[in-house]
């Protein structure tokens, strides 16, 4: 079988379809016990419902980035992968830059990769994102105290605390693409933009309403921008 034979296998259309109907369920039996708990510290059903409504519409938007990203690894990983990945635990930077580094140990391009390495793809996603899973409960609390302790002590450095370790994740993911060169650079350049253009218009117009699909947007030009570039040096 080659590659995209188990990508778009109907067993693994089956086991990602059981991973997320098993969140589901989770997700429910939580609401309800969450529902039942709020009405009895004095939360009144009306006001319950307000919240629902509320948490709906700001998860419906900031959601078009992930179908963004959907697309994006599609081409990449399969629709079952990607539709599990995307909707349950994952990133479209991470799970590109994760795959291509399985496809580029295994020495062999995307276009002649076949079950095996459609195999290493998977295991290299799952456990390289376990450590998070992992860490977070062990260890999340205890750096957010510290944090918070810092900024009490002094604010500029809490502040450049947040800002380093925020640029250090980014790092991670733009390195690959600046030494990569070539389309890839451009891609990263032509989103950089795209977005910088929409924070400015956001801000000079006051289109409060775009901040929430900036990131879609982006994502949307640097696909079709992607396609351009990578015309340019292959063709």
């Amino acid at each position: 079988m080659g590659y995209y034979d188990i990508a778009s296998h109907r067993l693994t259309y089956a086991a990602v379809l059981a991973g997320i109907l098993y969140v589901l369920i989770f997700i429910i039996v939580a609401m309800r016990r969450a529902w039942k708990r709020a009405l009895e510290i004095g939360f009144s059903r009306e006001r319950l419902r307000g919240i629902v409504r509320s948490s709906i519409s700001c998860a419906i938007v900031p959601s078009t980035a992930g179908l963004a990203g959907f697309f994006t690894l599609a081409p990449l990983l399969g629709i079952p992968l990607s539709w599990w990945r995307l909707s349950i635990v994952g990133s479209t930077a991470y799970e590109i830059m994760a795959a291509e580094m399985a496809l580029n140990t295994a020495g062999v391009e995307l276009s002649s990769a076949g079950a095996g390495e459609y195999i290493l793809v998977m295991y290299v996603m799952a456990i390289g994102i376990i450590g998070g899973m992992v860490m977070l409960p062990l260890f999340a609390e205890r750096v957010h105290r510290g944090t918070i302790r810092l900024k009490q002590r002094d604010v500029r450095w809490g502040a450049l605390g947040n800002s380093v370790f925020m640029l250090a994740v980014a790092l991670v993911f733009v390195i690959p693409m600046i030494l990569g060169g070539g389309a890839r650079l451009l891609t990263l350049i032509t989103s950089a933009a795209v977005t910088l253009l929409l924070a400015f218009l956001c801000r000079r117009f006051n289109l409060s309403a775009l901040n929430d699909f900036i990131l879609a947007i982006a994502m949307i030009f640097a696909m079709a921008s992607s396609v351009f570039w990578d015309s340019l040096f292959t063709g």
